[in-house]
């Protein structure tokens, strides 16, 4: 008897302490919520009410900032980045190698019907071309190591791995930080050295109604930059103005003047630096494959005559003019 009346007593206490332990939570987070019971569903559903009001929490500091857990700016910010920002990337960039890729393959290489003269004439100087390579090299690597931001945990990271990946993040970040000082004397210099050859004029709409030698057979007269060149010349300078302007603060952010002018100039520099992307592939692609003798003009800086004449043939009659034309045969013609 007396061990039957023992052994109801431990079920007893075994049950008891069971309903207790089970209990505990339930009352625990009802009395005294902790950090891993609170969802950001609750939070969200707290700004319900005033969906443009600040999430507020308690704190014990004299900086009332910090009491900020999150504002409905930051959500959309979030949602531009991790959202419409791949698309618009995606548009741009894959948009325009398909197009280019189709223009190709529809439009062929534009050639030089002439063929080489066997005389050339300066096209770009030492110095012009050195500003332009400047430029140029510190644009790819900003560009690809921009581009990583955006599409780098989708594309590489499954590739390399997680190691590899943050590796290269790091490198390309610290290139990125230092490339843009470069990157701006380049675009400082290509603004002063061409903006005289640059002013939009009437012979540029003639030129772009004609299809610019591009579309077609024909190729309208020109002076020293067409109007597609000049298209270029002003997109790369104010594009690279706001480049560098929302650069500098999101590397000072201090000096942005708050989380909110932050976000807003992290989100000109991701859509100015996509845009800027597609255009100068498209410039690339011109200055490379699509068109014959094209690369010369920045590789040596000697143009073929008979090229020149094709494409910037009011340009020609100017350098003719001044004597500037080299004569005898060239042991190379332009390709």
């Amino acid at each position: 008897m007396r061990f039957g009346a023992h052994f109801r007593l431990l079920v007893t206490g075994l049950l008891l302490s069971f309903a207790v332990a089970f209990a505990a939570p339930g009352s625990a987070q009802q009395v005294n919520p902790t950090a891993d019971a609170v969802k950001e569903q609750q939070f969200l559903d707290a700004l319900k009410g005033n969906p443009s009001a600040e999430l507020q929490g308690r704190i014990t500091i004299p900086d009332q900032k910090a009491a900020t857990l999150e504002r409905p700016a930051g959500r959309e910010w979030r949602e531009f980045h991790q959202g419409t920002m791949l698309r618009i990337g995606a548009i741009a960039v894959l948009g325009t190698l398909i197009a280019l890729l189709a223009f190709y393959l529809i439009r062929g290489r534009v050639r030089t019907e002439a063929g080489p003269a066997g005389r050339t004439l300066t096209r770009f100087n030492a110095f012009e071309r050195f500003m332009h390579w400047l430029t140029a090299a510190c644009f790819i690597v900003l560009a690809l190591s921009g581009l990583n931001v955006t599409f780098g945990k989708l594309v590489l990271l499954p590739l390399i791995g997680p190691q590899a990946f943050t590796n290269l993040s790091v490198a390309a970040k610290w290139a990125h930080n230092y490339l843009a000082w470069p990157f701006m004397v380049g675009i400082a210099l290509m603004f002063v050295v061409w903006i005289k050859d640059n002013i939009p004029n009437m012979i540029d709409l003639r030129w772009f109604a004609a299809g610019g030698g591009i579309v077609g057979k024909e190729h309208p007269p020109a002076r020293r930059f067409n109007g597609g060149q000049k298209v270029v010349f002003w997109s790369v300078v104010l594009g690279g103005a706001a480049l560098s302007v929302s650069g500098f603060y999101l590397l000072f952010p201090f000096y942005a003047g708050g989380v909110l002018n932050l976000q807003f100039w992290n989100v000109v520099h991701g859509i100015v630096s996509v845009l800027m992307v597609a255009l100068i592939l498209g410039h690339i692609y011109i200055g490379s494959i699509g068109m014959e003798g094209a690369f010369d003009a920045m590789g040596s800086g000697e143009v073929d005559l008979n090229w020149a004449r094709t494409h910037h043939s009011l340009w020609v009659e100017e350098e003719m003019s001044k004597g500037h034309v080299g004569g005898g045969p060239r042991l190379q013609p332009a390709e």
